[in-house]
């Protein structure tokens, strides 16, 4: 059985490749297409299908169907575990199909759903639905693709899921360099390339499933005791693990109604953003909903049992050790990160600079993204749902009255400023019911550990704002000057914090893996 440690590294490299190959893909998109009303129309039309990968192959679906499986898994014959398998999976695709296809017939109406600005503009309006009815289909098959990656993360075959995203971006990359200078509306392409990826990363998924016997034969099966508790499950799940997402998706719909490039300049930042919480914060969920579900179905732990507190110790000492330098590295290298990555004839500094203030707004709520990835996990190995809803609504409630206060006078830097306030809340709430409630017993040395890293990010912020300079100067050199210098500023930055973190006493031992829930 892999270490949790192990399994972290595994999902957290295999993940920053996908990662590099989706800036790779955005600096395609941001070199060849700029950030105009055509890729505004695209981005709109990925959102959708995206959202859906996010919720379910990030979260809600991994949250409602592990719990129920490990049970299946540990508590039943093998007969029944594969008959729950195959209705589950009949079931699922026959709520895929039908929703998928409503969704294209009505494709023009979640446009203004969605974008609602996009009404004043005719052009942009029918582009994005044309490119909507391509992409929807993508929700159909990464909803299949996420039921078969929850099964082989319930048997800890984290690589094969954390891989499966590469593809998305392979064929992305692929059909924006061959397909797009063939296409009438070069854009167009971007919209097949999110189709065909999803059936690659389906088809990619299943011989695995056959390894381990568990290739699916689809049968309906919506009575089924097991499908019905994931039914339960999965509708608060939607909602209280992914309400980072649905907060994006608010971002989009009210930048639709600001300046021209909004949708683009929030959607490159919050990729950025993406590249930590997805390496750190999804791994970090991943890795630990089965063992804490586990944990659960054989009656090892209790929702206060010391085993359970000591894995959610664990990760909340990643996210403090990690999770909040990215997030200060992020604000403070906003201006030459994006300069490096996407500066162009088509993406101006002009567009840096409006990208910079977004990315600035959103990264000062990266920690708290990451500890919502962490905690969520600590409720629903316990299969209590309730409870991160009735958090997650209050933080979307926050986030919407702020987006409407802050839009206006800071422009789209004010709605990613609102998402990142309710994700610190989010956050904070998640974390202050599990202290009070005894399921998570904070750890000896949490004070001293706090100072120290106070101090290594605090050294750290100093020399990246002084090795790093105006953003201005940045703008001016020639790519690979800016590629060398970036990559130098960031070693020295993260040396410099891994230094002042070893001279204060912090050792590895401080983010070793507790033991085996019920282990000695």
């Amino acid at each position: 059985m892999p270490k949790l440690a192990a399994a972290i590294a595994k999902v957290g490299s295999t993940t920053l490749l996908s990662r590099v190959l989706g800036f790779v893909r955005d600096l395609l998109v941001a070199r060849l297409f700029g950030a105009d009303a055509a890729t505004d129309a695209f981005f709109v039309a990925f959102k959708v299908p995206n959202l859906l990968r996010r919720l379910f192959a990030e979260g809600a679906f991994a949250a409602a169907l592990v719990p129920v499986l490990e049970e299946y898994r540990q508590a039943r014959p093998a007969a029944d575990l594969k008959d729950f398998v195959d209705r589950a999976a009949g079931s699922l695709a026959l709520v895929l199909f039908a929703l998928t296809a409503l969704g294209v017939l009505a494709a023009p109406l979640l446009v203004l759903a969605f974008a609602p600005g996009f009404a004043a503009d005719a052009e942009t309006y029918v582009l994005s639905a044309a490119m909507l009815r391509l992409t929807l289909p993508y929700a159909f098959f990464i909803g299949l693709t996420a039921f078969a990656g929850s099964i082989l993360n319930t048997y800890e075959r984290f690589g094969v899921p954390a891989f499966t995203p590469v593809l998305l971006n392979l064929v992305l990359i692929a059909c924006a360099l061959w397909l797009a200078p063939r296409l009438h509306e070069p854009v167009m392409a971007l919209a097949w390339g999110v189709l065909l990826a999803g059936l690659v990363q389906l088809a990619f998924q299943l011989p695995f499933l056959a390894r381990l016997g568990l290739l699916p034969r689809p049968r309906l099966g919506f009575r089924h005791p097991g499908v019905r508790r994931i039914g339960r499950l999965m509708g608060p799940a939607l909602f209280g693990v992914s309400v980072a997402q649905l907060a994006l998706l608010i971002d989009t719909l009210l930048a639709s109604f600001l300046a021209t490039g909004s949708i683009s300049w929030l959607y490159y930042s919050d990729r950025l953003v993406e590249f930590p919480l997805g390496i750190l914060g999804a791994a970090l969920g991943t890795v630990i909903l089965p063992r804490l579900a586990r944990g659960g179905a054989l009656g090892a732990v209790s929702g206060a049992g010391a085993d359970f507190s000591r894995i959610l110790d664990w990760a909340l000492r990643w996210v403090l050790l990690l999770g909040v330098p990215a997030s200060l590295g992020l604000m403070l290298l906003a201006g030459p990160v994006l300069a490096t990555l996407f500066l162009s004839g088509s993406f101006g500094a002009g567009d840096v600079a409006m990208s910079r203030q977004s990315l600035v707004a959103y990264a000062v709520g990266l920690t708290g993204f990451m500890a919502v990835k962490a905690l969520v996990p600590g409720y629903y190995g316990r299969q209590d749902v309730r409870t991160p809803v009735r958090i997650a609504l209050l933080a979307m409630v926050v986030n919407l009255v702020l987006s409407l206060v802050l839009m206006f006078p800071f422009g789209h830097a004010g709605l990613a400023a609102a998402t990142s306030l309710a994700a610190l809340l989010n956050g904070g709430l998640l974390l202050a019911v599990l202290v009070r409630a005894g399921v998570y017993r904070p750890a000896p040395g949490w004070p001293a550990l706090l100072l120290r890293a106070l101090a290594a990010n605090l050294v750290m912020a100093l020399g990246l704002w002084w090795l790093a300079g105006p953003t201005a100067g940045w703008l001016t050199a020639d790519g690979l000057g800016r590629v060398l210098r970036l990559a130098l500023v960031i070693a020295a930055g993260a040396a410099a914090y891994g230094a002042t973190l070893l001279l204060l006493g912090v050792r590895a031992r401080d983010l070793r893996e507790p033991p085996e829930a019920g282990g000695a």
